[in-house]
């Protein structure tokens, strides 16, 4: 049962002031997987830019997404705040992805239900961009039923200012047992009336049992709702297969929509899934050496994208039972869902003591935003916002201390520091209050173009180490080239941004040039 404050809590939430009466406009379909990480996210950025690229107004949809990667997103049917500008939520980093495919802006409605897993059985609920609270699963399954009348609504508002809605499931779309209180695939689909593409990924084999399998585990009407299937990452000569999709097609009376051949650019592009990172191998041979910790909640891990495809920066994610290298140049303790935990685990596995070591040999420590608190003195959760209650002794390596408490703080970052002199962009998004006499030793001193300068993070006296708030500051190529400079790389002059761009089109071309959109189009509706 949904507690009562919560259900409260829901409808306030949930239901805004908004235009009624505009009907849909937009022809909308929907991607469902086989599975998880058989690529819906990637395929859905591509045929949005595909379709955008065609004049299309085109809008992505994604009810319910399980990610601690997110993205600062416009609440733009609440009034403006004192400073003019609409509130802001937050959605999975996956839908703000495939806006910028759509040449939108993030809108709280892309991504409705955001999960963000802090324990085992237990993740905060973001309902349409703010945190409704933290859920163990099994009450979140019975609470999910309360969600859907807020998942439709911002379908609708979408559809109301688009030409075409491209949806987005989650996980495996034939999860029958959860096909009750499901709001992300096939009872979404059937509360707004979506066809239906299964997406099956022939990378990790098992295809033709995971498309006929799924078709087994629906029911007659659900079954029908599927307009085909789609062969994803595939390598080699397709027509050895082709009897496979023969195979498929006669046992599900799906027809075949088309191959997907491996798209090797996509690792140019953030990974939504922490998956990814057990896979990374290490980045380029560079001089300089940055080892990544492998937290146990890492959240917003593309901070180190741009990092990581430097020529010259040899990045390495450091899991779970490794050490820290010895030779490293940096060590970064990125963002995380629950700071608390992720200072336990750097504790079981010895990397305070690897990290103390690199310090005292002259190395260098960076810190984001979960990561910034763990370089404190104590991080103090008295109210149990991020965890169970308490507080946890920081690893000391700048004098702060911050406390769990207060309202997530969400902002978009655009401003110049007067210490480096470039321009840094990104976000914030955190809870917990940051205090301390490091504070007076800013990383960053931001001018908003307001005439008020605002100090951003701390440095230590050493100026060995350092932390912030801000995510996504080395996207900038300015700020990454300043601070590559000081770690003794090589600039390359490599604009990030572009180069996402350029990857956005490059999975445009490779839809347009592997299946017929056209067809995909008419099957919308």
């Amino acid at each position: 049962m949904t507690p009562p404050h919560v259900a409260e809590l829901i409808s306030r939430i949930a239901f805004a002031p908004h235009p009624q009466g505009t009907p849909r406009s937009a022809k909308s379909l929907m991607i469902q997987g086989t599975s998880s990480d058989v690529g819906k996210s990637m395929v859905v950025a591509g045929l949005c830019r595909a379709f955008a690229r065609r004049g299309l107004v085109v809008r992505p949809f994604k009810a319910q997404n399980m990610s601690n990667n997110a993205a600062v997103a416009v609440h733009s049917d609440l009034p403006a705040g004192p400073d003019g500008q609409p509130p802001r939520g937050e959605i999975g980093r996956a839908q703000a992805l495939q806006a910028r495919a759509c040449f939108a802006k993030p809108s709280i409605h892309m991504n409705p239900v955001l999960l963000k897993p802090q324990s085992e059985i237990g993740a905060q609920v973001v309902l349409r961009g703010r945190v409704l609270g933290n859920c163990p699963a099994k009450i979140y399954h019975h609470m999910r039923r309360e969600l859907m009348p807020a998942v439709v609504d911002s379908f609708e508002r979408l559809a109301r200012e688009a030409d075409l809605v491209i949806v987005e499931g989650a996980g495996s779309g034939a999860e029958a047992y959860l096909r009750s209180s499901d709001i992300t695939n096939m009872r979404f689909a059937e509360e707004a009336d979506l066809p239906v593409i299964f997406l099956s990924d022939i990378d990790r084999g098992g295809t033709m049992g995971a498309l006929v399998g799924s078709w087994a585990l629906l029911d007659e009407a659900d079954r029908a709702r599927v307009v085909g299937y789609i062969i994803n990452k595939f390598r080699g000569d397709f027509s050895i297969f082709e009897p496979g999709c023969r195979t498929i097609t006669q046992h599900t009376n799906w027809p075949f929509l088309g191959v997907l051949r491996w798209f090797t650019a996509a690792e140019r592009l953030p990974a939504e899934d922490s998956l990814a990172l057990e896979r990374a191998a290490a980045g380029s041979q560079g001089k300089v050496k940055v080892a990544v910790l492998r937290l146990q909640r890492v959240a917003n891990f593309d901070d180190l994208d741009p990092l990581a495809a430097e020529p010259d920066v040899n990045l390495k994610w450091i899991q779970p039972g490794s050490a820290i290298p010895g030779d490293v140049d940096v060590v970064v303790i990125p963002g995380s869902k629950s700071t608390r935990v992720e200072l336990d685990l750097i504790r079981r596995e010895g990397w305070d003591i690897d990290i103390r070591a690199h310090v005292r040999r002259g190395g260098r420590v960076i810190g984001l935003c979960a990561g910034y608190q763990i370089l404190g003195r104590v991080v103090r959760d008295p109210q149990g916002v991020d965890g169970p209650p308490g507080e946890t002794e920081g690893l000391g390596l700048l004098d702060l201390e911050t406390d769990m408490s207060g309202e997530k703080r969400l902002v978009d970052i655009d401003a110049f520091d007067r210490v480096s002199g470039v321009r840094v962009t990104g976000y914030e998004m955190h809870m917990g209050r940051t205090t301390g006499e490091a504070l007076t030793r800013p990383w960053l001193e931001l001018d908003h173009g307001d005439g008020q300068i605002r100090p951003e993070g701390a440095v230590s006296r050493d100026g060995r180490v350092a932390g912030a708030y801000v995510h996504g500051i080395f996207a900038g190529d300015a700020f990454r080239s300043a601070w590559l400079c000081q770690t003794g790389a090589q600039v390359s002059h490599l604009a990030f941004e572009a180069r996402v761009e350029e990857t956005l089109d490059a999975l445009a071309d490779h839809c347009e040039a592997n299946l017929d959109l056209d067809a995909l189009l008419a099957l919308a509706r």
